[in-house]
């Protein structure tokens, strides 16, 4: 890796332009010989995306990759998570890529090594963290090599395949991703007790435990209400019980935790809308928890394809949104009133919603369309 990037007279021109428009800025010719306008806005870009998704790496002295490689990592605040789950002696990410994840995640471990086959990509991590301050074995390999040629064990591997082929598309089941999760599990757990895979969050749970029989353990990992990863966890004991657990970070709700295969032996209740309305996080949507949510709690839902739940006392600790509501006949909405529209198992979507009634979007107030077991109903915020 070239260092003429971090010259400061390069860096004070890529700190002038952090707000510049980057199409107007490449078609600028760059005033640094050695460096190209497409490095310079390279770097924009990367600090303009660590703003938002890993803040530790705004040093002086760091550098970044192309954007995909930064889109392809997860956020500082799901690898601060998963860090707080690992800890042992040696650690390996055996798909380091930009090494967001992997610098978290070793935060408890003393012996570090990250493999990544991009030999670019490699060294800016080794960059980044020499100046970070932080130790590992960095090693420019493809995977397979590495696992056909290493002899040594390791108490936690990570690894986050890759989910596009080779056309760029986008693929989820565990054969089409790069590594095959599926040709290479044996392999991982003969030289480690746990091993950590981070997933698409689009991926089927009952899927994943059908064709990878290690799982002991899921965590459905949203942020802010977006689901952004599914992690498992493979071990080589017996695990007779698989652990799912729903997270959703920075909503300050507790992770809801259940027994894989709860649900088929839960069974929910129905009532009309009483005081309250619960809708669940995304976590738990993702789940399929639908009854088990109903039956834990004690809430009852209003339909059988409606994933609303209903209580007249309020349960501060429900995993999602609250609402205190009353049915309102669709009368008494008026024209140019402004709403949060929600639609739940109801014909028309939120859009269509707004056009039908004349609505405004936003404000405080909420109005959600669904059905009860008797019908249509709409719901308006107390």
């Amino acid at each position: 890796m070239g260092n003429t990037i971090l010259n400061q007279e390069v860096q004070n021109y890529i700190h002038a332009n952090l707000k510049t428009d980057l199409h107007s800025l490449l078609l600028k010719r760059s005033p640094f010989p050695e460096v190209s306008m497409q490095e310079i806005v390279q770097q924009i870009k990367g600090k303009q995306v660590a703003e938002k998704k890993f803040p530790f790496l705004l040093k002086e002295g760091i550098v970044f990759p192309p954007q995909l490689n930064m889109e392809q990592s997860s956020s500082e605040k799901t690898a601060l998570y998963k860090s707080e789950i690992l800890k042992g002696k040696k650690f390996i990410d055996l798909t380091s890529g930009f090494g967001i994840d992997a610098y978290y995640l070793s935060q408890n471990f003393d012996d570090i090594t990250l493999i990544e086959q991009n030999t670019e990509l490699l060294e800016i991590v080794e960059h980044n963290w020499n100046t970070l301050g932080k130790k590992a074995r960095f090693i420019n390999q493809k995977l397979e090599d590495f696992l056909n040629e290493n002899q040594e064990n390791f108490d936690t591997i990570y690894l986050d395949p890759a989910r596009r082929d080779q056309n760029k598309n986008k693929v989820f089941l565990l054969e089409d991703l790069s590594p095959n999760i599926l040709e290479i599990q044996e392999k991982l757990l003969s030289i480690s007790n746990q091993v950590m895979i981070k997933l698409s969050p689009l991926i089927d749970l009952k899927y994943l435990i059908s064709v990878l029989p290690p799982i002991f353990r899921i965590d459905i990992i949203a942020l802010k209400n977006d689901v952004k990863e599914i992690v498992v966890f493979l071990s080589g004991e017996n695990k007779k019980e698989i652990i799912c657990n729903c997270v959703n970070l920075d909503s300050g709700e507790s992770p809801f935790s259940f027994i894989f295969g709860e649900e088929e032996n839960a069974q929910s209740q129905y009532t009309a809308p009483e005081k309250f309305i619960y809708i669940p996080n995304n976590s738990i949507l993702k789940a399929g928890i639908f009854n088990l949510i109903s039956e834990k709690f004690g809430i009852k839902k209003l339909h059988p394809n409606t994933h609303l739940y209903t209580s007249a006392e309020k349960l501060n600790e429900f995993p999602g949104r609250i609402f205190e509501m009353e049915v309102v006949d669709s009368k008494k909405i008026k024209k140019k009133e402004q709403f949060n529209i929600i639609s739940k198992n109801y014909p028309l979507k939120p859009e269509e919603i707004k056009k039908k009634y004349g609505l405004k979007d936003g404000g405080n107030d909420y109005l959600i369309f669904t059905q009860s077991k008797k019908g249509k109903i709409i719901l308006k915020s107390v």
